[in-house]
């Protein structure tokens, strides 16, 4: 978080002089202690944010993924008329141990064409879906995984 404050404040200048880098270090570094002492930031949040980058721009990707997918599979349902829609509601359990967990797996169910969150409570969803084919890998599929891998460790 230092050194996001640190670029801010570099960027919100608009040069880079000794003056305003050693400034933006006085000044970045009083706001990150008072994020620390008074907002519950730490340096060991810091390093584990750091330490799963790489595992949330991966779940980034899949999302893409899926929802290139759902676009595909969504459009190739609207535009043949051969097939006859007939949507499903489900509801099931996950078992993630942070709310931004669950808010994200919802969020990103909704995100998908063709599926959207009708209700989240807790662990428990409620998912509207155009096909029942669409809701086979909602509740254990690559993006919940990776959501759990996300949550270790906090």
């Amino acid at each position: 978080m230092f050194l996001l404050l640190l670029a801010a404040w570099v960027i919100f200048n608009g040069k880079i002089t000794l003056e305003i880098i050693l400034f933006g270090i006085l000044i970045a570094g009083a706001v990150y202690l008072f994020a620390c002492r008074f907002m519950g930031f730490s340096v060991r949040k810091d390093l584990l944010c750091i330490k799963k980058a790489g595992l949330f721009l991966w779940f980034v990707l899949n999302l893409l993924l899926e929802i290139i997918k759902a676009n595909l599979i969504t459009a190739k349902w609207i535009l043949t008329s051969r097939y006859e829609i007939e949507p499903v509601l489900i509801t099931f359990t996950m078992h993630f141990k942070t709310n931004i967990a669950q808010v994200l797996y919802a969020n990103s169910i909704t995100l998908t064409p063709g599926t959207i969150t009708v209700k989240q409570e807790g662990n428990r969803y409620t998912v509207h879906a155009l096909e029942r084919s669409y809701t086979e890998d909602i509740n254990g599929g690559r993006l919940a995984e990776i959501l759990y891998r996300l949550e270790e460790g906090l």
